[in-house]
């Protein structure tokens, strides 16, 4: 059985990330995307343990990663996700509430 990533000591992360960014770069050489999609959602979740949920605070908001223009506001961490909505470049806060791992999380705005 495996282990979870909640389970893995930081440097067990850190070897299981290197590891995927290997897995990434091959997938896009042959231009595989959806596995190339499915080992970047997997690196992000390893990545997502490597930081503090809380460094993370309810009512912020946040660039995302890899998703220019959009922000992200916080309404509550639950684990290593953050819970809360998308920003648009209008300002205007989508109306579905979604669970995001802090790890897409950038710069506090």
């Amino acid at each position: 059985m495996e282990k979870r990533y909640s389970e893995f000591t930081v440097e067990e992360l850190r070897d299981e990330v290197s590891k995927l960014k290997e897995k990434l770069l091959k997938a896009e050489q042959v231009g595989n995307i959806s596995e190339y999609a499915i080992i970047e959602r997997k690196m992000q979740m390893a990545l997502a343990y490597t930081l503090n949920p809380k460094d993370y605070k309810k009512e912020e908001t946040y660039e995302l990663q890899g998703d220019p223009g959009q922000t992200f506001q916080i309404d509550y961490i639950n684990g290593v996700f953050a819970w809360g909505h998308r920003i648009n470049l209008l300002g205007q806060k989508y109306d579905k509430q979604e669970a995001l791992p802090i790890s897409v999380l950038g710069n506090k705005k």
